[in-house]
C-alpha cells in the first residue's frame, strides 16, 4: 500500500460507545479521511452518525466490500472480529482491532503507541494490528518511562474497572440497579456475578482453575507482549466498581534500580500522554470524575516509595477506559501507521 494524502476508512462497531468516540476522534484530530464507512451488524444498521457536519448511514458489515478502504478500525465484539477481521485483511486493508480475539497471536503486533510504536511495522504479516485491553493500556503508558529508566522486576496491580468496559449492557445494569435500590424495588443481576450498584465485585471475567480470571491473565500476557519482556512478574486483581466510565489502578512495582518518588514524578511529568495529579497536601489526586472521564491522558497520582521494599514504588493511575483505552489507542495506531509505514 502506498502513502496517500487521504484514506478511506471503515469503522466496524460504529454504534458502540467506543465506535462513536472513534468517529469523533478522527474528526477532532484531523485524520486525513477521504471517505468514511460506518459499519455494524445487520440489526444495528440503518441509523446515522454525524461526521464533520454530515450524517453517515450505518451499513451492514456482512455486506461490505473492504477492498474499497485502506484502513479498518474494529471496535466491536470478539465474535464480530473473528468473523470479519480475516475477511477485511484478505481484501487488502490494514485492520486495527480492539477486541481480544487476535491479541496473543504471535504474528499479530500488539501495540500501545506510547510504548512500542516500532511493533506497528509488523502489520504486514497479516494486515492486522491488535490493541490491548484498556486496563493494560493505561498501566503500560504509566510504567514505560520507569521501565526504560530503571527496569521493572515485578508489578502488583489491582484494577478498579468501570462498567462501561462491558458496553451499553454494563452501564444500563448499573443505572437500573441504582434506580431500583433508591426506590426500594427488586433488582436483577444479568451482566455481573453479583449486584454492582453500591458494591464492589472482585471478579472481571470467568474465574479459572488457578483462581485467576480471564481478564487478569490477559493483563499479564498483554503487558509482557507489549513490553517484549516475559521476565516481568505480574500479579493482577481485577475488580468491578460502580463507576460508569474510567478505570482506576493501584500499582505497586519493584524496580531493578531504585528510583525515588520525586525522581519518578519528574520523569513521568515529562512524558507525552501522561498528566501528574499529585498534590496530596491539597487532596489533589486523580479520580474517574475529576480526571478520567472524557480525557485523552493517563493521570497519575499518589506517587510514593514503598515503606516495605527498598526498590518499591506505588502509583495510582486513572484513565477513560472507552476514550483512551479503546478509541484513542486505535486512532493513534492509525496515525502512526500512515505517518511511518504506509509509504512508497
Amino acid at each position: 500500500m502506498k502513502k496517500a494524502d487521504s484514506y478511506s476508512v471503515a469503522v466496524v462497531g460504529a454504534t458502540t460507545g467506543a465506535g462513536g468516540v472513534v468517529v469523533e476522534l478522527l474528526a477532532e484530530r484531523g485524520f486525513p479521511v477521504d471517505e468514511i464507512y460506518l459499519l455494524d451488524s445487520d440489526d444495528l444498521a440503518g441509523g446515522r452518525i454525524e461526521f464533520k457536519g454530515n450524517y453517515k448511514s450505518i451499513r451492514d458489515v456482512a455486506e461490505f466490500d473492504f477492498s474499497v478502504v485502506q484502513i479498518a478500525l474494529f471496535v466491536g465484539s470478539e465474535a464480530v472480529a473473528a468473523k470479519f477481521v480475516p475477511k477485511a485483511s484478505k481484501e487488502g486493508c490494514v485492520v486495527i482491532d480492539s477486541s481480544s480475539q487476535f491479541r496473543m497471536d504471535s504474528d499479530v503486533p500488539l501495540v500501545v503507541p506510547e510504548v512500542n510504536p516500532q511493533a506497528i511495522a509488523d502489520y504486514k504479516q497479516r494486515n492486522l494490528i491488535a490493541s490491548p485491553g484498556s486496563a493494560a493500556i493505561q498501566m503500560l503508558v504509566a510504567l514505560k518511562p520507569i521501565y526504560d529508566a530503571v527496569g521493572i522486576e515485578r508489578i502488583n496491580v489491582s484494577t478498579y474497572q468501570a462498567v462501561s468496559e462491558m458496553g451499553q449492557a454494563g452501564t444500563d445494569e448499573l443505572a437500573s440497579q441504582t434506580t431500583s435500590l433508591l426506590n426500594m424495588q427488586a433488582l436483577e443481576n444479568n451482566q455481573f456475578a453479583k449486584q454492582i450498584a453500591f458494591n464492589v465485585i472482585p471478579q472481571v471475567g470467568t474465574i479459572l482453575d488457578n483462581g485467576y480470571t480471564i481478564e487478569e491473565l490477559r493483563l499479564i500476557g498483554e503487558s509482557q507482549k507489549v513490553l517484549d519482556d516475559k521476565s516481568i512478574l505480574i500479579t493482577p486483581t481485577a475488580v468491578w466498581v460502580p463507576v460508569f466510565f474510567s478505570h482506576s489502578e493501584s500499582l505497586h512495582i519493584e524496580t531493578k534500580s531504585k528510583i525515588s518518588a520525586p525522581d519518578a514524578r519528574e520523569l513521568l511529568s515529562q512524558c507525552d500522554g501522561i498528566e501528574i495529579v499529585d498534590e496530596c497536601a491539597a487532596n489533589d489526586y486523580p479520580t474517574p470524575i475529576s480526571s478520567g472521564v472524557g480525557t485523552d491522558l493517563v493521570h497519575i497520582g499518589r506517587i510514593r516509595e514503598d515503606i516495605g521494599s527498598e526498590n518499591g514504588l506505588n502509583l495510582w493511575v486513572v484513565s477513560d477506559n472507552v476514550r483512551k483505552g479503546i478509541a484513542l489507542n486505535c486512532v493513534q495506531i492509525a496515525e502512526n501507521l500512515i505517518k511511518n509505514h504506509l509509504c512508497e
